[in-house]
């Protein structure tokens, strides 16, 4: 395998001299970059109370991303389901559909997104919502968006459309970091996106089991399963490791809760004294990461996907700099999409 297909999963991370508003422009930025280099889809992420990630609202921002491109997929990374109306997803995803027909992925995950507060306060106190299942949920989505059965007529929203009833569907992919969710769409005919950039480690067999228990379903009817992956590439392996040791300081403060408003500079990073607990933390993050000059990258990437066994990675870059972000895309470019 020489090529492959890439995505783009952004996060809207300011980046050390960014403010919130800016984080946002450059996603859209980026996305007009994805959509001219030659990139597959392009997905937003969807977090609540978290400074560093400015994402809150992959709908609204699916919206500006379809107004400025022309051809690349464009979708959510992923609306977080257990939070919201099965109708109003429907609804959203139906409005984006007819404005930009055949490009709209709709990416479901059922993470919280945040702290305890963050569920307390989307789901208005609504106790009964986090009782629900999600696989009765994502019935229910699937039946708005008549791409199964309608609801029984014993259900208390039988008879219910969710508008606009447009001629086209988003495509449904399940996003997860676990077997869960490989599972629920092998059941369910949706494709599946593996989260390694959050878990570096079984992956390849919740890949490999959703495959091997594929269904066709109400939410697709072939098997798509691609993996999201951390990488940092620049013009030197020397320069990537710089952009790396800013993120593996990133990385460790999440875990810790801090989830600042600004990424760390690779001069603070690299002044920073680490712990050998945190040493051994880094270890385990690089897991998650892909860092280098072009041929290192070029090679981990090839051996990444042959793991896999995928046709297309989705790559979350997270950069001090949105000059070297935009770098990091085209480098990619040049060694899969040419």
């Amino acid at each position: 395998m020489t090529k492959l297909k890439l995505g783009v999963l952004d996060q809207s991370a300011p980046g050390p001299n960014d403010r919130a508003g800016e984080a946002l422009r450059n996603t859209v930025a980026l996305a007009r970059v994805a959509d001219r280099l030659g990139y597959t889809r392009f997905w937003v992420s969807e977090h609540h109370h978290a400074p560093g990630l400015e994402g809150s609202s992959p709908e609204v921002l699916v919206a500006a991303l379809g107004a400025n491109t022309s051809r690349i997929r464009v979708g959510s990374g992923g609306v977080l389901l257990p939070h919201y109306s099965p109708y109003k997803v429907a609804e959203n995803f139906r409005v984006l559909e007819g404005l930009y027909p055949g490009r709209i992925d709709l990416g479901i995950g059922r993470s919280p997104g945040g702290m305890p507060l963050v569920s307390k306060a989307l789901q208005c106190g609504e106790a009964a919502r986090k009782e629900a299942r999600m696989e009765d949920m994502l019935a229910e989505l699937a039946a708005y968006l008549e791409l199964g059965d309608p609801l029984p007529s014993g259900h208390p929203l039988s008879g219910l459309h969710a508008m606009p009833r447009v001629e086209t569907a988003p495509e449904i992919w399940l996003l997860g970091s676990s077997g869960y969710s490989a599972a629920l769409a092998s059941r369910l005919g949706a494709g599946f996106a593996f989260a390694h950039f959050i878990n570096g480690t079984g992956g390849q067999g919740a890949v490999r089991d959703y495959r091997r228990h594929y269904r066709a379903g109400p939410l697709g009817g072939r098997p798509k399963a691609t993996v999201c992956v951390f990488v940092l590439c620049a013009d030197t392996d020397a320069l990537a490791e710089r952009e790396a040791a800013a993120m593996d300081l990133r990385l460790l403060r999440q875990e810790k809760g801090e989830y600042g408003p600004l990424h760390p500079t690779p001069e603070e990073a690299l002044a920073y004294r680490y712990g050998e607990r945190e040493k051994r933390r880094i270890l385990d993050n690089r897991k998650r990461m892909i860092v280098g000059g072009p041929d290192k990258v070029r090679r981990q990437m090839l051996a990444f996907a042959d793991s896999y066994r995928t046709e297309e990675i989705m790559v979350t870059c997270i950069m001090s700099d949105f000059r070297l972000k935009v770098r990091c895309y085209e480098l990619l470019a040049e060694l899969f999409l040419g």
